[in-house]
């Protein structure tokens, strides 16, 4: 007599979600989105492709075939219009204070277009903070990796952080392109006219408490749930995530002082948080619907599965606190070190030539960058919104439209790391963070969000792929400590 098991259950799942994972519109059957910390664009490419190559730092040599970018002209680096010239830094001054990237505040930075104000508004201001802080910016010699990948895969000038803002407004946004559908209406300071304006607590996690203040549960839907409903695989793998020894709920005294649930979206939403912050059951199962982790795990997950051969189809992957690339707790060569490591592995895998890397960031911390991002998204909040003025502008929104999501905000990096991405191209197509999530509905035909999210605005990343020509077979591998090549030929 055949007896249903759970094994077997587990098993059917996975056939189930294999099979779904192949249907895709792209050739990409595999997308892993690198989620780093609080950098623009003009923070690490605003020199691209010029780097100083002192004595002493990894040099970077550009390829004579280098396409244009929007980088700082030699005037905007002479003569540029804020009260502090930019200025580089070098490797000797990998870590920084940590910049001001308030929604209000950034709006201010960009003072009616001007973009003249980043050192009054966004500056850190701490005891022995480099004056206007905000104003500078690295170059190849620092950012080596992430210059690399640009010469051989590509590069975006022209994606933009969704919304002026934090970090919890970013990662919001990479996962449902809304920041609007909230538990509460009004937290002074964090939420306004339902929108979330700043860094608030997620309200579906046993590790939160209401020390920092009212944790906040998003009512609305995420990608996480049309993943689910079209049965493919996916997760949320984070460094910092701590996890129960066994099947029972996480004790909050072992939650540990790490973990930020700022770093997973998906613990703000009741339908995909995993809230008692339980392991997989298995490692076969980790990215099934049949996981009792519901999708959100530790960093060492994903290894222990991909390595068995279990690679979900789409993966978010946010490194520790101390490899994010964020200003006062991390460092850009810590982030190098990641980056690199990780990609390095990825790159080793079967896997690799259906898979696309799409590595960004949440927000600006508030960092200079010379470009004005187009304002697709009005708002007229006289308590928040101040970019054209103290008194309640950011436009005229229309009639219903959701308040309190100025944007888009600063210019962020966007690089594309995939046999499919072009080599040594800079896209300038108009993107946004949720063009990510809008490339993975369309990639695997789930649908949008709907509810005013941006993914209807968003701009698609394919003009960085090449699917009209076979992927190119041999990955480029780099030093994770110099971030120069390892493996020159192609």
């Amino acid at each position: 007599m055949f007896r249903l098991t759970i094994a077997t259950l587990l098993a059917a799942q996975a056939v189930l979600a294999t099979d779904a994972d192949s249907s895709t519109t792209t050739p990409i059957k595999h997308v892993v989105v690198i989620f780093g910390e609080n950098i623009s664009f003009d923070h690490y490419f605003g020199t691209y492709p010029r780097a100083a190559n002192p004595s002493g730092e990894p040099a970077f040599t550009a390829a004579t075939n280098t396409p244009w970018v929007n980088s700082l002209t030699p005037m905007l680096l002479t003569h540029n219009p804020n009260s502090t010239q930019p200025f580089r830094l070098d490797r000797s001054m990998e870590l920084t204070c940590d910049n001001d990237n308030h929604y209000s505040d950034e709006q201010n930075a960009y003072h009616n277009g001007l973009l003249d104000k980043f050192p009054e508004n966004t500056a850190a201001a701490g005891t022995g903070c480099t004056p206007a802080l905000s104003m500078g910016y690295y170059d190849g010699n620092t950012v080596t990796a992430l210059w690399n990948y640009a010469q051989h895969y590509s590069l975006s000038d022209n994606f933009f952080d969704t919304e002026f803002g934090t970090t919890v407004m970013g990662h919001l946004n990479l996962v449902s392109g809304q920041t609007h559908t909230t538990s509460v209406t009004t937290i002074k300071g964090k939420v306004a006219n339902g929108s979330v304006i700043a860094n608030v607590e997620a309200g579906v996690d046993d590790c939160v408490t209401t020390a920092n203040g009212t944790p906040v549960t998003m009512t609305g839907m995420n990608v996480g749930d049309l993943l689910n409903a079209k049965g493919v695989s996916w997760g949320w793998f984070y460094g910092d995530f701590p996890q129960s020894a066994n099947s029972q709920p996480l004790p909050f005294a072992s939650c540990g002082s790490a973990y930020n649930s700022h770093y997973d979206p998906f613990q703000y939403y009741q339908s995909t948080s995993n809230q008692h912050h339980l392991p997989p059951i298995s490692i076969s199962a980790i990215g099934t619907s049949a996981d009792q982790a519901n999708h959100q795990y530790a960093l060492t997950d994903f290894w222990n599965a991909v390595n068995t051969g279990n690679f979900p189809a789409v993966v978010f992957l946010k490194a520790t606190s101390s490899e994010t690339g964020h200003p006062a707790n991390s460092t850009p060569l810590m982030e190098q070190a990641f980056l690199v490591n990780t990609i390095n592995a990825i790159m080793k895998l079967p896997e690799w030539d259906t898979t696309a890397i799409l590595l960004t960031y949440d927000d600006s911390d508030g960092w200079y960058d010379h470009v004005m991002p187009p304002i697709v998204s009005q708002s007229n909040d006289p308590a928040n919104d101040t970019l054209a003025g103290p008194a309640g502008m950011c436009g005229t929104p229309a009639p219903g439209a959701y308040l309190d999501r100025c944007g888009y905000g600063t210019r962020l990096p966007l690089l594309v790391i995939s046999p499919y991405a072009k080599q040594n191209y800079v896209s300038h197509a108009l993107t946004d963070t949720s063009s990510i999530l809008r490339f993975i509905e369309d990639n695997w035909d789930l649908g949008q969000i709907g509810d005013q999210s941006f993914d209807a605005l968003a701009g698609s990343i394919l003009d960085s792929f090449d699917f009209t020509s076979a992927p190119r077979t041999r990955p480029v591998l780099l030093d994770p400590t110099s971030g120069q090549v390892t493996n020159a030929k192609k």
